[in-house]
């Protein structure tokens, strides 16, 4: 899975948010705001990870429980999809 390049990841201040740039911004109106774990999913995802390497950045990251890294992964997947920003 890889994110389309017309999306950037930018913190502002304590947040981070997904900006469309070039022909998205016509498409896609609006931010998607990411907490931090949710920032490090997407870069991954914009170097082409897996639903594998995610979770185990969780699991590097986080002291949590592999079931729980796994659904958090499920889950963000499911939104960037939904969010259309996937290649």
């Amino acid at each position: 899975m890889k994110v389309k390049s017309d999306f950037i990841l930018r913190k502002i201040s304590d947040s981070f948010v997904v900006v469309p740039v070039g022909d998205s911004v016509v498409d896609f109106s609006g931010l998607i705001n990411l907490n931090e774990s949710g920032a490090i999913l997407f870069k991954l995802l914009q170097k082409g990870a897996e639903e594998t390497d995610l979770v185990e950045a969780l699991l590097k990251e986080y002291k949590v429980e592999r079931e729980v890294a796994e659904a958090d992964v499920k889950k963000f997947v499911a939104k960037v999809k939904d969010a259309d920003i996937l290649e």
